[in-house]
């Protein structure tokens, strides 16, 4: 579809934001003779207040709990490190559907994909990519190929330099942690239909129930089903189930299980492009003529399969016990197209790109969890044990090759008429750990607090590459800890400091690149990653504010031209340095403004003779700032209604650590509202949002960006 048509659109279907809306207010004005307790979306004043507190889900506040992993659970606002937690309502508010979405306010996470696409290169923290993502406490393997079902999630955290003393191997960044919606205490139903331009519609079913009153089985269930087309042409075929059951045992014990999977393809969507073979001193003017950039008989698609159940036992008043087992599993079918520019007049070569993967985990933890008092000095104690497997295999066939060739401005009628293989190759990929850790808070008083923790490893990758003449088992052990101390003057305020350690998998050099590597199927040694951090938080009434500077250390790997041959190589150290604050104020009762920004100086350090030109270089991917501001306005002559918007500014990137090829940085704004009223006696909530509201055309990383689209959700509670 041209830009022309994409902006023509656009506005015929505002007209349906707009009759949506006003059959809202008429159904308000019809109720109007009824008392105002009985009309209103909200019952009572109290309600009311309740609604405004939610102005805090600007993506800060720090009164909510987070889930450390080996730390337990704690207030954000007592939390050594910098966290955002982002709930359900806020997610549905914005119609999210990517974690770029998602964290949007947060100018530390960063997510280059738009919706609508297979988000290949998924998330980044402080301008680290995101290799740790977890599920009920449960490894996903999610940080290519597609994103977690956020209809199914209660929360999502972004934890930020936690991931070896948190959860064992992990890149220093941080992790995502998603927690997924449970039984509910009272009996729940609501159906929500949704739409997005062009022509995709959802409908989603969310019920829960008790069999027998407060303290019996608890039942959750989520179903949905989307279909259509994309504002950038993809088909989009998506099946959701999650399934959620909670059985109370006696007056201590409680024991849950969670299941969800979800069937995902998409169709069409617009190719992802490299630019190593490009020559040229400024980059091809973007276009979201997304036709002359799609082939039509391209898909991929992703299958989720998550499992998780466990006890949970209250010992005693101050003692707790936690036993976790899961399993995930993601497979992975591609008949995707890939670019690689060549020129500023649009030129580029196009590759087929078949395989099949499939990826599963599978876990088991004990954590316990206490509080003791040894001469007036109050302890916060966790312990825990952990064993983990990850292990993969792969389809029969890959498929690479430069079948067709294009011009951004010109229509794409490349079809591919290679047939891919997706049977299965034995498992080639087995990963062992064994962890034990413990971590102490310890209460010096009401103002200080110190943490010691330590998280022993025992980490083995196993020989099963199939090649009898090449030895890659590795092995290695490592004691990562995290020192970390925190000042409150006052309860509202915490002024911290603290010290984490990382052990990173280096993992397997991958057959897949283009050009391959000379050295493919090498196993890298594992390394150790720091992170140290100093930072301040602040809530009370209507403003808080969440500030943090750190430095991140981790080994580099850099590619090495030997030659003809290209070698991935473990060299030096990548550099993250930098400051981050976000802040929240309630301007009036009715008015909530946000800010926030990330500056950063990531570099490469300390390389080899033969990597020195790459001295001082800012690592690929990473950019030096990230700028938000948001709002959410309530105006108090319509109640229920609010608006609610962001201005983003996401700064230039590199695509290579040789920075030759500049991606630029770009300012979107988003601007969406929300209505909550009743129809026919029951709660109805209409939900709209349109993104790139000025659609602004960019660059992002590997793609054309995200052009205006909108999206439109009605929700019933019944």
């Amino acid at each position: 579809m041209s830009a022309l048509l994409l902006r023509a659109r656009l506005p015929r279907h505002s007209l349906l934001y707009v009759g949506l809306l006003g059959a809202c207010l008429t159904a308000q004005a019809q109720d109007a003779s009824t008392p105002a307790d009985e009309s209103a979306p909200r019952s009572d004043a109290t309600e009311l207040d309740a609604v405004q507190v939610k102005g805090e889900r600007l993506g800060l506040n720090l009164n909510l709990d987070a889930s450390s992993g080996a730390l337990g659970t704690k207030r954000l606002l007592d939390t050594p490190f910098s966290v955002t937690v982002v709930e359900q309502e806020d997610i549905e508010k914005r119609g999210a559907t990517t974690l770029g979405q998602v964290f949007i306010n947060d100018p530390s996470v960063y997510a280059a994909e738009p919706s609508a696409t297979t988000a290949w290169w998924g998330t980044q923290i402080r301008g680290i990519g995101v290799t740790n993502h977890y599920v009920d406490g449960v490894p996903m393997l999610m940080e290519w190929g597609g994103e977690y079902p956020l209809e199914a999630v209660e929360s999502v955290q972004a934890l930020k330099g936690l991931g070896g003393f948190m959860y064992g191997f992990g890149s220093p960044g941080g992790i995502i942690s998603y927690r997924t919606k449970r039984p509910t205490a009272d009996a729940l139903l609501s159906t929500t239909l949704g739409w997005r331009n062009d022509s995709a519609f959802s409908m989603q079913v969310d019920a829960s129930d008790r069999i027998d009153g407060p303290d019996s089985l608890g039942l959750r269930v989520n179903a949905v089903k989307e279909g259509g087309d994309a504002y950038n042409g993809a088909g989009i075929d998506r099946t959701l189930i999650a399934l959620a059951v909670e059985q109370p045992i006696g007056d201590n014990l409680l024991w849950h299980a969670e299941v969800l999977r979800e069937d995902n393809t998409l169709k069409h969507e617009p190719i992802y492009f490299y630019w190593d073979s490009y020559e040229g001193d400024r980059l091809p003017t973007p276009s979201y003529d997304y036709d002359n950039v799609r082939v039509r008989n391209s898909y991929y698609k992703a299958v989720t399969t998550n499992a998780t159940t466990g006890l949970e036992w209250r010992i005693s008043e101050n003692w707790n016990v936690d036993f976790t087992v899961g399993a995930s599993q993601r497979e992975h079918y591609s008949n995707k197209m890939f670019g690689n520019l060549l020129n500023e007049g649009g030129d580029y070569t196009g590759s087929v790109y078949n395989f099949a993967g499939d990826l599963r985990n599978s876990v088991a933890q004990a954590l316990v969890t206490g509080h003791v008092e040894t001469g007036g000095i109050r302890h916060d104690l966790v312990f825990g044990v952990s064993a983990l497997r990850t292990w993969e295999r792969w389809g029969n066939d890959w498929y690479w090759s430069e079948d067709f060739s294009g011009n951004l401005y010109q229509r794409q009628d490349f079809l591919s008429f290679h047939v891919p293989d997706f049977s299965w190759a034995p498992f080639s990929y087995d990963e062992r750990q064994q962890a034990v850790f413990a971590s102490d808070t310890i209460h010096f008083g009401e103002q200080w607090q110190a943490i010691l923790g330590a998280r022993y490893m025992d980490y083995e990758q196993r020989d099963r590459d199939g090649n009898p003449d090449v030895d890659s088992r590795y092995a290695t052990s490592a004691l990562t800890p995290t020192v970390a101390v925190i000042y409150k003057p006052v309860d509202q305020v915490s002024i911290y400091a603290s010290y984490v350690e990382s052990l990173e998998s280096a993992g397997r050099v991958g057959f897949d690149s283009e050009p391959p590597y000379a050295n493919a199927g090498d196993v890298l040694d594992a390394t150790i990653s720091k992170q140290y951090e100093i930072g301040a938080k602040y809530q009370t009434g209507r403003f808080g504010f969440t500030t943090a500077a750190f430095r991140v250390e981790r080994a580099a790997q850099i590619d090495q031209w030997r030659g003809e041959e290209r070698w991935l190589a473990q060299d030096g150290l990548t550099l993250y340095r930098g400051f981050e604050a976000i802040a929240s104020y309630g301007v009036t009762d009715t008015l909530d403004v946000g800010l926030g920004g990330l500056w950063m100086d990531p570099s490469l350090e300390e390389l080899s003779p033969e990597n020195a030109a790459l001295q001082g270089n800012r690592p690929a991917g990473s950019s030096r700032r990230q700028y938000v501001a948001n709002f959410e306005y309530r105006p108090a002559a319509l109640r229920g209604f609010s608006l609610h918007g962001n201005v983003r500014y996401s700064g230039d990137q590199y695509y290579e650590d040789a920075n030759r090829v500049l991606i630029p940085g770009r300012t979107v704004a988003d601007l969406g509202f929300q209505y909550r009223t009743t129809i026919g006696g029951r709660t109805a909530t209409l939900t709209g949002n349109v993104n790139n509201l000025f659609n602004r055309k960019y660059w992002n990383l590997d793609m054309l960006g995200e052009a205006r689209n909108g999206s439109l959700d009605l929700r019933i509670d019944w």
